[in-house]
Parts: C-alpha cells; structure tokens; sequence
C-alpha cells in the first residue's frame, strides 16, 4: 500500500491560543519519526503561525484553507501563496465544498486558484464533489468530471506531485451521512481514470485521491482499505486530539500491515 495522506480541516475553529494547544497536544504525541505516512492540518489562516511553531519539530505539515490568484494588492482579506510559503505551509486547500457554495467560487477561478498554488510550489488540495440532488439524478460522475476537467485543462502531468484530490460527497459532509465504502471506490475509481486519461497511467497513479465526507474513527478503517482511497479529508474529528490521533494510527496499522 502507498503513504496514505491524513489531512485535518479545522475550517473556522480554533483561535491562536486554542490552536496552539491542540497543535502542542499532537506535537507531544507525534513527534518526528513516530508515522511513515503524510499528516497536514489546515487551521485557520490567523491561527497558521502559532500551529507552524509548535508543529516545527514533527512531520506534520501545516496548510491554508484557501488562497487568492494573486501574489500581492487591494485584495482586502485575502491572503497570496508567496505569505503561505512564508508563513511555513506547504499546502492549501482549493474548491472546498464551502467556497463553492457560501463564497460562490466557480470551477474557473478554482482552476486559477490551483494553478497558481502549484506554480508556486506548493500542493493543492482540490476538492471536488456533488450534492444530495445530483447523487440522486445519478449526476455525480458528470459533475465531478466537470469540476476534474476545468482544473486539469491548466496542469500538466508534470504536476501530478503537486495535486492532491479531495472527493467530498457534499451530501455527507457535517451531516453525519457517509458514503458507503463501496460509493467511496466507486467514485475515486473514476477520478482515478479521469487523471489517467487526461495525462498518463503513471501520472495519474501518482494523485492522491481523499475521501472528505465524515470519515472518523469508526469507518476510516474500512474506507481506507479501498484500493483507491488514499487518505482523508478530515473535518470535526480533526478537532479532537484524540480522533485525530486516533486517525493517523488507523491509517499507520493499515500501511503497516499493507
């Protein structure tokens, strides 16, 4: 089995100072060394500096929620990738669920967001997903091919390293509902080929595809044994020392035993 990716969202919670305490509860427990697969966490973007500091001596790496096309200007309230490197993150996540639907953020300028944070660097986290209605039209492929393609019409294959896809089933996102892992493969499977087709076999082997919709301790095992499940995208569950932890070490006993 390959490194599986755990990656927290910790979306709007945890301030500084509660950010900082969670960050220094996992720093204690996951020192360098202590997994062999990727952990992230995704605080806020005024809480990033304390989490940097406190995760600097562990293997966990730190990203941003979001990202502006733009390196710098009168962009009030934004933040550019050149302050993300600076601030120590390696990552951002782009086209979350939220953004789409709360901030109105469309597949192009999620292709302009992408593009620019792997120009830059760094690897994005490309969500992509779709809604109870469309899951029930049976629109899911089409909807998600069509979120797929805008992005991958601006990449290369080259920068496979660099993409990390996130499948959010947004019907199961914060309402407890989730995907069976039979729908999780299903679905990764056809991003899977979606990559492949549009690049390569060996290019789009590399991806690595998350499951973003609910998982938590009580079914991360099952779905992380899909063959084309590659980690989490992990939202409440990341807010908790111990789910969290308990996360890193189901995904550690599966590639252990892999």
């Amino acid at each position: 089995m390959n490194r599986l990716l755990i990656a927290g969202n910790w979306k709007m919670n945890l301030g500084p100072t509660e950010a900082k305490k969670l960050a220094a509860t996992l720093a204690k427990r996951w020192p360098s060394g202590s997994f062999t697969n990727q952990v992230v966490v995704s605080p806020p973007a005024l809480s990033v500096a304390a989490v940097v500091q406190e995760l600097a001596a562990t293997d966990i790496d730190v990203s941003v929620q979001n990202v502006h096309t733009e390196d710098s200007g009168a962009y009030t309230g934004e933040i550019s990738t050149p302050m993300v490197k600076d601030a120590g993150c390696r990552y951002a996540i782009i086209g979350h669920s939220e953004r789409r639907e709360y901030f109105g953020e469309d597949d192009v300028l999620v292709a302009q967001k992408t593009k620019k944070v792997i120009a830059d660097g760094l690897t994005a986290i490309l969500c992509v997903g779709e809604k109870l209605e469309q899951r029930k039209a049976g629109q899911q492929e089409s909807v998600v091919k069509k979120q797929l393609d805008a992005v991958l019409d601006h990449l290369s294959e080259d920068d496979a390293s660099h993409l990390v896809v996130a499948y959010e089933p947004v019907w199961a996102i914060g309402t407890g509902e989730t995907a069976s892992p039979q729908q999780a493969q299903e679905m990764h499977k056809f991003i899977r080929n979606v990559l492949k087709q549009s690049w390569s076999e060996s290019a789009g082997s590399k991806v690595q595809i998350l499951y973003g919709g609910s998982m938590k301790p009580a079914n991360a095992e099952e779905l992380l044994s899909q063959e084309d499940v590659d980690g989490g995208l992990i939202g409440g569950a990341s807010l908790k020392a111990d789910s969290f932890s308990e996360l890193i070490e189901i995904a550690e006993s599966l590639t252990t035993d892999g």
